[in-house]
């Protein structure tokens, strides 16, 4: 759509791609989120439902993020990038105007047992996408909620954004 709207329309499998051949263009490694690493950087440190608080209005959502609540039908896709308030860690549209695909594959429940720096499930086909887009709910732009899909699945509502490792 723009330079600075988010990436959308691509699935797993093209962010994989992306990821592999920025690698090696820059000779660092790139790579999707895990799943708690996505969550860790959505929340900022914060505990709440939301990395704004714990308050669902159209108005409080409306400053962070673009969602079904507070969208004009008729412009339909992404939004540019930073047109909303970022969490408390500058980081822009972790909810809402696209979801973004993780690196773990998507079981509907988490293990019940404590676990520090998870790396998702063992088997399945559906990979995760955190965020909410710009067609969900307010609800779906929380930090904890979830959804999965085909990594083979491409639409204007998924994107990604990739973390670099540290050597």
């Amino acid at each position: 759509k723009g330079p600075k709207n988010p990436v959308e329309n691509v699935s797993w499998d093209d962010a994989q791609e992306f990821a592999r051949k920025l690698s090696q263009k820059e000779n660092v490694t790139y790579r999707l989120p895990t799943e708690a690493e996505w969550e860790y950087a959505c929340r900022a440190g914060t505990t709440t439902e939301f990395y704004w608080g714990d308050d669902v209005g159209v108005a409080q959502i409306g400053r962070y993020a673009w969602c079904a609540g507070n969208y004009d039908w008729r412009e339909s896709g992404s939004k540019p990038v930073g047109q909303k308030k970022p969490n408390a860690w500058e980081l822009y549209d972790m909810s809402g105007n696209v979801w973004e695909w993780c690196q773990d594959l998507y079981v509907d429940k988490y293990p019940t047992e404590s676990q520090t720096d998870p790396t998702g499930a063992a088997g399945g086909s559906d990979r995760v996408l955190r965020g909410g887009g710009w067609n969900s709910y307010a609800f779906s732009c929380r930090s904890a909620d979830r959804s999965g899909g085909s990594p083979s699945r491409r639409n204007d509502g998924l994107g990604f954004r990739l973390v670099r490792t540290i050597p």
